[in-house]
């Protein structure tokens, strides 16, 4: 089942090192969540598994990741895949994704962008006439994720959902010294990757209201402590924690169905848990986050060598 991306010719390009291939991207959002894709251009990832792939991006093309997240032809904010192929034989691909800081484990928003991906660029077998959904099988790093298509045609429509791996809560009422706050009890738990919960209002912000800067800073307060994160998107593991937690709590039942929205873009994420699981010792469930996800273009980034910021740049 595995595929790749097909290489496309390359188009007119302005000056460049002629040993730095230009880098292919198509560009997505998720709810106002940019993803960057990586078409060509990117060097050979090796390694015999995902995660050995992972390591060795990092050691050794972390350039790549410079220059498509950070200033001039990112910004602070933007998240990336690269495309790789999986040694698990149920996987229509495997990813690799990036941000500004490095590389994470799970990005809900972009599972949601590149099944829409998949189905179009032909990484995936054609759905049967008259078919009204298409999954994609996405390893990613923290386990196998299914992701469902609406289509028609054979062409996605826009709603994606997708089945997370076993998340579940690995700690709740956990005290925590925030540094310019008094201590407060935050809840911690897994969706792909680790989120502490706080109340905004613990925090003396309310959601509807504040700037999105009072949100990122009080944010980072708290990531100094729990690792947590502030996006523009409800964020799909970030729902998916969410749900985990609530359930956890018994503040919600399976197939019931939770909305969030995005103080930032007004965009609405929704999840549920629909089956309880196992993640070792803890009880978990397995979340189904729905959202839109939506193209906005396509680009090709070339370097030129003598160029004292072509590994790019963050403002502070």
């Amino acid at each position: 089942m595995q595929t790749v991306v097909s290489t496309r010719p390359a188009p007119l390009l302005p000056p460049h090192g002629p040993g730095t291939p230009a880098l292919s991207v198509v560009d997505m959002h998720t709810g106002g969540e940019p993803l960057r894709i990586v078409l060509a251009g990117c060097p050979e990832v090796v390694g015999s598994t995902l995660l050995a792939k992972r390591r060795f991006m990092r050691q050794h093309l972390d350039h790549v990741r410079r220059r498509l997240m950070f200033e001039p032809r990112g910004h602070r904010d933007m998240y990336g895949a690269v495309l790789v192929r999986s040694e698990l034989p149920d996987a229509h691909l495997g990813v690799l994704f990036l941000h500004n800081e490095g590389y994470s484990s799970m990005c809900g928003h972009a599972v949601l962008a590149l099944g829409r991906f998949a189905l179009d660029f032909g990484l995936v077998p054609a759905p049967s006439a008259g078919a009204r959904e298409a999954r994609v099988n996405i390893h990613c790093p923290c386990g196998l994720v299914a992701a469902f298509v609406e289509c028609e045609g054979g062409r996605s429509r826009g709603p994606v959902r997708f089945h997370s791996v076993p998340a579940f809560a690995l700690a709740t009422d956990l005290p925590v010294d925030i540094p310019g706050h008094e201590k407060l009890v935050v809840d911690i738990a897994y969706g792909g990757a680790f989120y502490a919960f706080v109340s905004a209002e613990k925090l003396g912000l309310d959601v509807g209201s504040a700037k999105t800067r009072d949100l990122v800073d009080a944010a980072t307060a708290v990531t100094k402590a729990v690792t947590a994160q502030v996006d523009r998107s409800p964020t799909g593991s970030g729902v998916t924690a969410r749900i985990a937690l609530q359930y956890h709590k018994g503040l919600l039942e399976l197939n019931q169905t939770r909305a969030f929205k995005s103080s930032t873009t007004g965009s609405v994420f929704t999840g549920k848990a629909v089956r309880e699981a196992k993640c070792g010792d803890f009880n978990a469930v397995i979340v189904e986050v729905s959202g839109r996800a939506h193209y906005t273009g396509t680009a090709s980034f070339i370097v030129e060598d003598d160029d004292p910021l072509k590994d790019g740049f963050l403002l502070k």
